[in-house]
């Protein structure tokens, strides 16, 4: 696997090492079905009520999710080497770029701030030290980055409409660009999730040198901040979605 998701899988095996070093020390929302109940509310509503203003990036960092909020994980700030820039990334097919960005830990569209965290499940282990099997257990475990995106105006609603649109155009696969090379995704799948007020979720399934490489992606929408979240495994395989996460993350945005 090339580009952004090679970087990733190597940041990965270096967040799952230090996490583990750290532990051992010590589909769409139900109800909207794309029926436009949750889409921009009619001009009277908007014309009455006050435009949204993005919250600053010191005012989300202190929504977005911590180590407190999940027992059972390793939280880590991501890094300034680590966040990537959306204009070192796309996708052949302009529709595909929010998905793109998605993968890559970027926020989707034109927000006016963000924040980035990196979440792994630690393996449980009995006693202080970590056996080899636990430190190819943390490896292979699912390590989820969070991004929260907050946005001026509709910027929330066009974000994720956006997304929605990608998710379809782009179901039979693209070729994600970045880092002047490219990774081909083969296909776009839909699941099935629930958080914020609207909500989708896809298994992205990559062509890693022949092999299957699969990435969870999420996005929930809650006023106008976004939150998307991209799993992966150096073991190349996630099973499920990020659920705790989630669910963490949904709570800490009311």
């Amino acid at each position: 696997m090339r580009t952004s998701l090679r970087s990733a899988a190597v940041a990965t095996t270096a967040l799952s090492l230090a996490l583990l070093v750290t532990a051992c020390g010590g589909g769409e929302k139900g109800g909207d079905k794309g029926t436009g109940k949750d889409a921009a509310p009619s001009a009277s509503a908007a014309s009455s009520a006050p435009a949204a203003k993005a919250l600053s990036a010191a005012e989300l960092e202190k929504l977005i999710v911590e180590q407190a909020d999940l027992p059972g994980h390793q939280v880590q700030k991501a890094k300034a080497t680590d966040i990537v820039k959306a204009d070192s990334v796309s996708a052949d097919k302009p529709s595909c770029t929010p998905l793109a960005h998605a993968m890559s830990s970027v926020a989707t569209g034109e927000p006016g701030a963000s924040a980035q965290r990196k979440t792994i499940e630690v393996p449980k282990t009995e006693g202080a030290s970590a056996s080899p099997k636990d430190a190819l257990g943390a490896l292979a475990a699912p390590v989820t980055s969070v991004t929260l995106g907050s946005y001026d105006g509709q910027g929330a609603q066009e974000a994720f409409a956006s997304l929605k649109t990608a998710g379809t155009d782009c179901a039979g696969g693209f070729t994600l660009l970045g880092g002047g090379e490219k990774t081909k995704i083969s296909k776009v799948a839909p699941e099935t999730v629930s958080a914020g007020e609207e909500s989708l979720a896809w298994t992205v399934t990559t062509d890693m040198d022949g092999e299957p490489f699969v990435t969870k992606l999420v996005v929930f929408r809650k006023g106008n901040t976004l939150a998307s979240f991209s799993t992966l495994s150096l073991g190349g395989t996630v099973e499920a979605l990020p659920k705790a996460v989630i669910d963490a993350q949904a709570a800490k945005l009311g």
